[in-house]
């Protein structure tokens, strides 16, 4: 058999010349060592060798990153990694990267031997072509896991939502998912006091994380914190503190506003660049993730106050309608809880109730005003009030759903009302809702034509209409509410 090539990586030089003595006694091998996988690499770019038998743990790089690497350089190499730390993760780990075997310190030489003989007479009965099949469908797999997690990683936070803290949560839970982390903490920035306030912890009990962990990895964190840029660090002295840590920013228009830490579950595994690298693309998705929500919420902020603004002009003309907006509002949103609505059906309730008269800002003083009976060409042109408001919010794509509730919130259940006449189920939910709060403060208020009615004339009201104006179910609904 032609001489083997064999490259030993370690960092403990004893255990490098064991297995060197071992392998040139037993057989016609030309044996190269290297202290770590940086070492191993450069030797790797130099020539080609049959067999690399690796360390896991190693200084500077280790051995699960050097397999990464092999894969790019020499990705026919036969590979055997050793470790002291046996668990099922490791091995899983280091045979989805590509190892074809693995062993456990202290091994027996015998059993090194019998695993580096057996992988060079395979390596040996395939073909060329066989050999580069194998590595192209390795390429193929490692390039469809590579995107599977990536197009995982920005969905789950793309579909991410509720505020801040649900997102901050999502992103460590993911962290922890993705690198396999044994803990991960989430910490704000208070850039003016260089300040790392623990915002979620998770796999740690806080007290230890703030008390024992943090004071030991904030040099790190400033680090981070100054410099923008992600890092990971190993210790083998520090291995409760420091096994293997990654630790990111999160950014908002290059401003850090939090740190990700994530930390290994094992000290015997170093985390990978590639597991750097998902990090990343997590903390990035997640910070633009926040500063899309935070531009969106400012905007829209802006928005509703404009559109505050607007009905608050009117009291102006008609003290009655801010008040009455105001009213309503507070009544459509404690049905909308009473009634198990969603987070943003309520908000949209919400503005909704506050805007649902804004319409008549365009309707003229002399009717909207008007202390008698309406004429029917005066009613005709109250009644345009939901469609202009509608109208006045149409150019805010934002409120959409809010714009279809105003429009439809003088709708009747049995389709005498007004605008488009819809009738039952036809009518949008929440416009039901809507109309049965606004009914009622309208009943229970006094009017320049009219004094209010009581409390109980305008529940009886209420009941006496159910199925004609009002959905009877959402009245007894509205009626529990209140």
């Amino acid at each position: 058999m032609d001489q083997k090539r064999i490259l030993v990586v370690d960092d403990y030089p004893q255990i490098r010349n064991l297995i060197r003595e071992a392998l040139e006694s037993e057989g016609n091998y030309e044996v190269t060592e290297a202290e770590n996988g940086m070492e191993a690499l450069k030797l790797l770019k130099k020539r080609t060798y049959d067999i690399v038998i690796s360390d896991v743990m190693m200084p500077i790089m280790g051995g699960l990153d050097l397999l990464e690497s092999i894969k790019e350089v020499q990705p026919t190499v036969v590979t055997i990694m050793m470790t002291a730390y046996p668990e099922v993760e490791t091995s899983v780990s280091a045979m989805k990267k590509g190892a074809v075997d693995f062993i456990r310190k202290p091994f027996n030489l015998d059993e090194l031997l019998f695993k580096v003989n057996l992988s060079l007479r395979k390596r040996q009965a395939l073909s060329e072509e066989e050999l580069a099949k194998n590595v192209k469908n390795l390429r193929l797999q490692d390039e469809c896991e590579d995107l599977s997690l990536r197009n995982y990683i920005y969905d789950a936070i793309e579909n991410s939502f509720g505020d801040n803290d649900y997102i901050f949560k999502d992103v460590v839970e993911l962290a922890l998912k993705v690198v396999g982390g044994r803990d991960c903490e989430l910490l704000l920035y208070d850039a003016e006091g260089r300040q790392f306030v623990p915002h979620i912890i998770k796999g740690i009990d806080s007290e230890t994380y703030c008390v024992k962990i943090l004071p030991q990895i904030k040099p790190m964190l400033e680090k981070v914190a100054h410099s923008h840029e992600s890092v990971i660090i190993n210790s083998a002295e520090l291995p409760e503190i420091f096994p293997s840590v990654i630790c990111a920013p999160l950014m908002i228009r290059n401003q850090v506003f939090g740190v990700l830490t994530v930390r290994k579950k094992e000290c015997g595994i170093q985390f990978s660049k590639k597991e750097l690298d998902y990090i990343q693309t997590l903390t990035r998705r997640a910070s633009l993730n926040v500063e899309n929500k935070v531009l969106y919420e400012s905007l829209y902020r802006n928005l509703i106050d404009t559109f505050k603004s607007l009905v608050a002009s009117i009291q102006v003309r008609d003290s009655y309608t801010e008040e009455h907006s105001y009213r309503v509002m507070e009544k459509v949103i404690n049905m909308a809880k009473n009634m198990g609505c969603s987070t943003e059906e309520i908000e949209s309730v919400r503005i909704a109730g506050m805007l649902h008269d804004i319409g008549k800002i365009a309707i003229p003083d002399r009717i909207l005003l008007k202390p008698d009976k309406l004429t029917d060409y005066e009613y005709k042109v109250i009644k345009s009030h939901p469609g202009i408001g509608e109208n006045i919010l149409k150019s805010v794509m934002l409120l959409d759903r809010e714009r279809e509730i105003i429009l439809h919130h003088h709708e009747r259940y049995d389709g005498k009302g007004y605008p488009s006449g819809l009738s039952g189920d036809d009518i949008p939910f929440l416009s039901r809702i809507l109309a049965i709060a606004d009914s009622f403060d309208a009943m229970t208020t006094n009017r320049p034509y009219r004094n209010s009615m009581s409390i109980n004339s305008a529940i009886r009201e209420l009941r006496k209409n159910g199925n004609t104006q009002f959905d009877s179910h959402l009245v007894e609904c509205f009626l529990q509410s209140i």
